[in-house]
C-alpha cells in the first residue's frame, strides 16, 4: 500500500494541508457514456452558477491559492489544475477526452474544486512524501514541457518529483497499460469533507473503471 507524508516544513507554512487518497485496482478504457453524461451535466452546471472572474473566489481555489502565496509561488502564473479546469469549462470549452480514469479524476476536481492527482502506482515508490519544489527542479508535466517546480506543492519518491497541483510528470501519468491507482485529492483548508469527496470518487471508479478499492485515507 502507498502511503504519504505530509513535509513538516510545508505543514509550517500550509497548517490545515491534507490529502484525501484512494489506492485500487482499475481497468482503463476510453470514454465512457454514462460517465460523460455526468460530467456534461457538472459542466452545465457550473457554467449556469459562476461567470469567469468569480472562480478564483471559490472557497477550496481560493484557499489553495492562497497556499501558493504562502510557499512563495505566483498561482496567477502557475494556475491550479483545479482552476484551470473550472476556467475553462465557463470560458464554453469542452474538457479533453483522455481516458475513463483522467475523465474521473476531472470530474472528482469539478466537484470538489480541489486538485487531483492520479498515478500509476507501478512508476512511483510504496512511500511517497509531499513537499514543494527546490530552485532549479523541474521535470516534464504531462503536454507542457518543463515545469518549474520551485516552490510548487509537489509529490515525490526516491527517484524524485513526480506530480504537483498544478501540472503532473509524465513518469506517473495513467495510460493504457495502468492496472493500479493511487488518486489523492489536495486541500489546503482542512479535511472537513475529503470523506465525502473520497467516497465520490471511489463510487465513480467502481461504476466507470471496475474498480476494486485497496484503502482510502486521509494524510494530514
Amino acid at each position: 500500500m502507498v502511503s504519504i507524508k505530509i513535509d513538516d516544513i510545508l505543514k509550517n507554512k500550509c497548517e490545515s494541508v491534507s490529502i484525501g487518497s484512494i489506492e485500487a485496482i482499475i481497468e482503463v478504457g476510453d470514454g465512457n457514456e454514462e460517465l460523460w453524461k455526468e460530467i456534461n451535466l457538472k459542466c452545465n452546471e457550473i457554467r449556469n452558477i459562476y461567470k469567469q472572474g468569480d472562480i478564483v473566489s471559490i472557497k477550496n481555489i481560493a484557499d489553495s491559492r492562497q497556499a501558493y502565496k504562502k510557499l512563495g509561488k505566483d498561482p496567477s502564473r502557475y494556475r491550479l489544475s483545479s482552476e484551470a479546469l473550472l476556467k475553462r469549462i465557463v470560458k464554453g470549452n469542452d474538457l479533453y477526452k483522455v481516458n475513463n480514469i483522467v475523465d474521473i479524476n476531472n470530474l472528482v476536481s469539478l466537484y470538489s474544486c480541489y486538485s487531483v492527482g492520479s498515478y500509476d502506482v507501478n512508476n512511483i515508490d510504496e512511500c511517497i512524501n509531499f513537499t514543494f519544489g527546490a530552485p532549479g527542479e523541474k521535470y516534464n508535466g504531462i503536454g507542457k514541457g518543463d515545469v518549474n517546480l520551485e516552490n510548487l506543492p509537489v509529490f515525490e519518491d526516491s527517484r524524485g518529483k513526480f506530480g504537483s497541483t498544478t501540472s503532473d510528470s509524465t513518469r506517473a501519468m495513467i495510460t493504457k497499460d495502468t492496472k493500479h491507482i493511487i488518486m489523492n485529492i489536495i486541500s489546503f483548508n482542512g479535511d472537513e469533507d475529503l470523506d465525502m469527496y473520497i467516497n465520490y470518487a471511489s463510487s465513480l471508479l467502481k461504476n466507470y473503471a471496475n474498480a476494486d478499492i485497496l484503502s482510502t485515507n486521509v494524510f494530514k
